[in-house]
């Protein structure tokens, strides 16, 4: 038994001791600092790894602190530490000659550390500690950016820990319906208003902390201000990792959901994929656009969690594991290329494809994951979300068909997206501000982790079945199941068509049987379009760019509303609480007269309003 201890432990205690170090090492050894942090993150990786010879054990200290591996658990602790040392390694130059580099690189061992307490808690005490530890860092790491992301990382606080007080509710909830807070204590009914209370609780945290509709708002903004690494590490991936574990076990363990609640949270994840989708097409800055699609993407987990059927639980995982791979390797391209042209403004981007050739071929593989593109590891999992849908139809009877039509314009949306991106970023002419002779490929630092990633990609859609899916995602749902995309055969017969075109290409290129046509754009031919210069008179070509390829989608009848609303914030639950309690407080402040008889009437009032209540409970 102290074998078990200790092994569930390490992850644990090692990245918390080595968080302390980096605190208390001096400012001159900041290269021993960087390097010291990879190492611990590599070592917890390394630790990780093995706990799965060990799955199925508990260990029990004390009256709350009880650790349990099982195949979830394992799972995803092996992911975040994977992320971690990843973020890690990226950081070592990202990071280099900033002022707070050593709390940056204490608080994200100590985000691993608590992120790992969250996965192997079997008491939800400890569950709670450790998830507001992550709060904490979230907040802490989102303000290392400066001043200008103070705003961001109040919003985060506000929103991720008013969902924790909700969590803590609703583990009250539980105590009281099942006299303990072990997690494994067996499943609980919705049967009366206080268990659906409960899970609605324990599902909104899980949402907040995902980033899924209407508790989103936190998302993009981190998204955009902080950091790239800690965006690529918390909102992108570790945060979609802990809320989703979380959603994931009330599900399996904690409660049997009924229908109405798996027809909720099918909703909910069909909302938030279509909505924040539809937002990211017109971002123009892009780490807010990569925020939106972190948004997006977890709408398809949580309605493959709603399904409630064996796949569609598979698919929502696999889709976890996926969306943490190839987001974190967006958002680390986007730090790639920020810290090269010194902004994230796709008006202000463009011609960084020739420029940085492994920087755009690591956004090209993650861009077409993202967007469920086959053969790589986005569609297999999006395929078996989909199959999810169908198999429960009978959880959804009249509108399963509309949740799954959303996750499938969903997916050719945030293609259409990532047209944008990559034109504007990467294909178009260089604005004005892009000097050809200061752009550069970062370093190994920063390039590693980002080519680890897009393999990644790569070999979890081409050998879906043999490596994530048979090692990692199968064993929790512990079930055979049809609807899983058969990848290696269909790479190969994707391979072949790719083939056959280059080699068609090629004949008739030979043979001269091609027809040479002028470019179009807007109806008109792009080699005789001008504007005319208003001083001069000079005709000049038209510059098309990708940042406004889908301007007009504001203007659509169907959707006009909704991006007005949306401009003026109407869908963050943050701007809308804030103003709720400002226009509150305006009231309390105009109750605050300053003159004694009107207080003493105030109280007068309250003394007989308790008297009341206190008559009206003791009878």
């Amino acid at each position: 038994m102290d074998a078990i201890f200790h092994a569930l432990t390490l992850p644990i205690i090692l990245p918390l001791a080595g968080g302390l170090v980096c605190l208390v090492l001096p400012n001159r050894v900041e290269l021993l600092r960087s390097y010291f942090a990879v190492l611990i993150a590599a070592a917890t990786l390394s630790i990780s790894w093995p706990l799965f010879s060990i799955i199925g054990n508990t260990f029990e200290a004390g009256a709350w602190l009880s650790l349990r591996l099982d195949a979830l658990s394992a799972f995803v602790l092996l992911i975040i530490t994977l992320v971690g040392f990843l973020i890690a390694l990226y950081s070592v130059e990202y990071m280099a000659e900033r002022e707070r580099q050593r709390e940056y690189f204490a608080y994200l061992l100590w985000t691993i550390a608590a992120s790992a307490g969250v996965v192997l808690a079997n008491d939800l005490i400890l569950l709670l500690v450790c998830w507001g530890f992550v709060a904490l860092t979230l907040y802490l790491m989102i303000g290392i950016a400066g001043p200008e992301a103070a705003d961001a990382a109040k919003k985060s606080l506000i929103i991720v820990g008013g969902s924790d007080a909700l969590l803590v509710f609703g583990a009250v909830l539980v105590w009281n319906l099942a006299g303990s807070t072990r997690m494994d204590g067996g499943a609980l009914a919705l049967t009366d208003l206080n268990s659906h209370l409960a899970f609605l609780c324990f599902a909104v945290a899980a949402f907040a902390k995902a980033g899924a509709m209407p508790v989103h708002s936190w998302v993009p903004d981190c998204g955009e201000k902080a950091d790239a690494p800690v965006s690529a590490f918390l909102p992108a991936s570790l945060d979609k990792l802990l809320g989703i574990y979380l959603l994931a076990r009330v599900v399996l363990d904690l409660f049997v959901a009924t229908p109405a609640m798996h027809l909720l949270l099918m909703a909910v994840g069909a909302i938030t994929i279509l909505a924040a989708v539809l937002l990211a097409l017109v971002q123009h800055d892009l780490k807010r656009l990569l925020g939106y699609h972190a948004v997006s993407q977890v709408g398809y987990m949580v309605l493959g969690i709603g399904t409630g059927t064996a796949v569609g639980l598979a698919g929502a995982l696999f889709h976890m594991l996926n969306n943490a791979i190839y987001k974190c390797a967006l958002f680390l391209c986007a730090g790639s290329v920020e810290k090269t042209a010194g902004t994230t403004d796709l008006d202000r981007l463009g011609g960084l494809g020739r420029l940085m050739p492994l920087t755009f071929s690591v956004c090209l593989i993650a861009a077409l994951s993202i967007s469920g593109i086959p053969p790589f590891n986005g569609f297999a999992s999006k395929w078996m979300v989909y199959q999810g849908v169908i198999t429960g139809a009978e959880a959804a009877p009249g509108v399963w068909i509309l949740f799954i039509a959303a996750a499938m314009l969903g997916s050719a949306l945030t293609l259409a997206s990532f047209v944008k991106v990559l034109h504007a970023a990467f294909l178009c002419k260089p604005a004005p501000d892009v000097k050809a002779a200061s752009v550069r490929e970062r370093g190994f630092a920063m390039v590693a982790p980002m080519l680890t990633l897009a393999v990644l990609c790569a070999v979890f859609g081409v050998f879906a079945r043999d490596v994530p899916l048979d090692g990692l995602i199968l064993p929790v749902v512990d079930v055979e199941m049809a609807g899983v995309w058969w990848s290696g055969p269909a790479t190969v017969l994707i391979l072949v068509t790719i083939v056959v075109g280059i080699v068609a290409y090629a004949l008739t290129m030979r043979a001269g049987k091609l027809r040479r046509v002028g470019t179009y754009i807007g109806g008109e031919r792009m080699d005789e379009a001008y504007l005319r210069d208003v001083d001069t008179g000079a005709a000049r070509h038209v510059e098309v760019t990708g940042v406004d390829f889908y301007a007009t989608i504001e203007k659509v009848p169907v959707l006009r509303n909704f991006y007005r609303l949306a401009r003026t914030r109407f869908f963050d639950v943050h701007d809308i609480g804030a103003a709720t309690a400002g226009y509150l407080s305006g009231w309390l402040r105009a109750a605050h007269t300053g003159v004694l008889p009107h207080y003493l009437t105030w109280v007068l009032f309250g003394a007989l309003a308790l008297v009341y209540l206190l008559v009206q409970w003791g009878g």
